[in-house]
């Protein structure tokens, strides 16, 4: 790999995770990171992840072939004009945020376009801070990849070989096509999901009957809404065209399922609904970048303790690799509450066969 030594801009849950997954998989990589918080740099010192920790970014960071962005848009834009300054020709810049358009349009003007690739890692969690990065957060998600028109092919072929290398799965998209569909996707559903905190909060009685019966599917769909209220509120700012135009639209949508409910169009309301039960059950199914289809099966299991562990030893003694697994604490939701995913579908039927021979309940997703 050509790509020897490596920077961070910030270190915290994403840039953590990155400068994890890095150190895993190549050990001889330099790496050096800025933080804001003098804390996260010394854990990284501690844990063997960084080589060198900075206090200022200054000409130490001349030595790098690649540069994370790993901070607020507005923060990045700024380290990136100091970076100008100190940086070579042929280090390749890139950015982690969700939004794109703003970043690309700084790029433009710094004349910094031959030397930046937009990049968007499509994970995380409701946790922040380097405190809670861990080396495998990337595995199997997308990582998305918003090239400028100046780039080098061999930038592309380099880039994508850090993100394979890790675990996530690159695909190339347009930074505007980017921030629309993040604004459908992820951004309006975080919205919702505060709003809909918020909406209950407000309802609930002094006893908080609400709040102690909310299980299942609220917490589902409201989980999202313990994620960073400053990191949301500076997506708003950067991606509120698209983000607008999201909201509207769903304003909309809410308001003919209200009108529907209203006037007892029990047609509509079940040719809406089985509508996008079939969407949703058809994202289940999608193949992963356009290529490679995922492999699961879900299988019914005991509440109790060493479950997952008895399946894990069964697959693992019929010598059957496992990719992912997720437990599904909804059972309305999927038939099953362990889904085991695996890398093809070969694999999935002998491992239907192999744990119905231990009277398990499976059902087969391919």
């Amino acid at each position: 790999m050509a790509i020897q030594t490596v920077g961070f801009i910030g270190l915290g849950l994403i840039g953590g995770s990155l400068a994890k997954g890095l150190r895993r998989v190549c050990p001889e990589m330099k790496i050096i990171a800025y933080n804001r918080s003098r804390e996260s740099l010394v854990a990284a010192l501690e844990d063997g992840v960084l080589n060198q920790a900075q206090d200022s970014i200054d000409e130490n960071f001349a030595a790098c072939d690649m540069i994370f962005l790993c901070a607020p848009v507005s923060v990045n834009i700024d380290c990136m004009a100091k970076l100008k300054e100190i940086i070579r020709p042929d280090c390749l810049l890139t950015d982690v945020g969700s939004v794109k358009t703003t970043i690309h349009e700084a790029v433009e003007e710094m004349g910094l376009s031959g030397q930046f690739i937009g990049g968007h890692p499509m994970t995380g969690s409701e946790l922040t801070g380097y405190a809670n990065a861990n080396d495998r957060l990337l595995e199997n998600a997308y990582y998305i990849l918003t090239p400028t028109r100046d780039n080098r092919p061999e930038q592309m072929v380099e880039y994508q070989a850090i993100i394979k290398a890790i675990g996530a799965v690159p695909l190339i998209l347009d930074y505007r096509d980017h921030d629309r569909a993040a604004a459908y996707i992820s951004h309006l559903p975080h919205m919702i999901a505060y709003t809909l905190v918020n909406l209950v909060k407000k309802s609930d009685n002094r006893a908080g009957l609400m709040k102690m019966l909310a299980a299942g599917g609220f917490k589902d769909i409201t989980r999202i809404a313990s994620s960073s209220p400053e990191m949301w509120q500076q997506i708003c700012r950067e991606n509120k065209k698209a983000l607008m135009e999201a909201l509207e639209q769903y304003q909309e949508a809410l308001s003919r399922v209200g009108e529907a409910v209203k006037k007892d169009k029990e047609s509509f309301l079940l040719e809406y609904f089985d509508s996008a039960r079939q969407y949703r059950t058809g994202i289940k199914a999608q193949y992963r970048a356009g290529v490679e289809p995922i492999h699961e099966l879900y299988l019914e299991i005991a509440d109790e303790p060493g479950a997952i562990a008895i399946v894990a030893t069964i697959l693992g003694s019929a010598r059957l690799s496992i990719k992912n697994l997720e437990i599904r604490n909804k059972r309305e939701v999927q038939s099953g509450a362990l889904r085991v995913e695996f890398y093809d579908g070969e694999t999935v039927k002998k491992a239907a066969e192999v744990l119905r021979r231990y009277h398990y309940t499976v059902y087969e997703r391919q």
